[in-house]
């Protein structure tokens, strides 16, 4: 089973959680801003990832630039953007798909389709 972290309010994760229930792959939505995930899920989905962490924020959300992260990111340690990530949701990039051996970040049809 696999779990996707998206925000109900999206485009984008509406239209992945439709392609996902087109290919029949079942899963369970989990909302960003309702339930976020918290800093030791965010470290393992990073690790699992094995993509730089820095592809886990929400670059075109408000908040994002709100804190002006374009800049600060640059500055930041690893361990700061893990907080800051479980800070707020609305910083994580979405949809995020995860299970215990895989994770997609952003909507990728190619890869949801290996999944089926």
């Amino acid at each position: 089973m696999y779990t996707v972290l998206c925000y109900s309010k999206c485009s984008t994760c509406q239209k992945a959680l439709k392609y996902l229930d087109e290919k029949k792959i079942n899963y369970i939505k989990r909302d960003l801003k309702e339930d976020k995930p918290d800093y030791d899920l965010l470290k393992k989905l990073v690790e699992l990832s094995k993509l730089d962490i820095n592809k886990f924020f929400n670059t075109s959300g408000k908040l994002y630039r709100e804190l002006n992260l374009k800049d600060k990111l640059t500055t930041m340690s690893y361990e700061e953007k893990l907080q800051l990530l479980a800070s707020d949701g609305m910083l994580v990039k979405r949809p995020i798909l995860y299970s215990d051996d895989i994770v997609i970040v952003g909507k990728n049809e190619e890869a949801y389709d290996e999944l089926g």
